[in-house]
């Protein structure tokens, strides 16, 4: 898990993974929280007719059976909102996913640079 430094004032930071679900039913990521934010949501990023929109999945994400969700920039994608401090290069933070079946599941995210790329080595996580 990685997300992006911010500059100071900043109300929010994106958060990225890739979500694996060895088990052999579906699952969903119904919920995240984390002492960075006031509070964080699931979204996702698409584009239509040129207009760039972003919307909360009310409802979760999936993680198909045996199969992988990919959250990263541009996508599907963490939103950390009303953050209560800057992440800043270099730092890590918790936060802890919660799935309809897993349960929660506690990750640490790394924090990149400013307006980076995702790094190298941010692989996935199991569920």
């Amino acid at each position: 898990p990685w997300t992006r430094a911010t500059p100071a004032g900043a109300k929010t930071a994106g958060g990225y993974l890739t979500i694996k679900n060895s088990g052999g039913e579906p699952d969903r990521l119904v919920s995240i929280a984390s002492d960075v934010s006031q509070k964080a949501e699931v979204h996702e990023m698409a584009v239509k007719d040129g207009v760039m929109t972003m919307r909360k999945l009310e409802s979760g994400l999936e993680i198909p059976a045996n199969g992988k969700a990919e959250l990263a920039p541009g996508g599907y994608h963490l939103m950390f909102m009303g953050l209560n401090r800057q992440p800043k290069q270099g730092e890590k933070f918790a936060a802890t996913l919660t799935f309809e079946k897993a349960g929660p599941v506690t990750v640490e995210f790394d924090v990149e640079a400013v307006g980076g790329a995702a790094p190298k080595g941010h692989g996935d996580h199991a569920n």
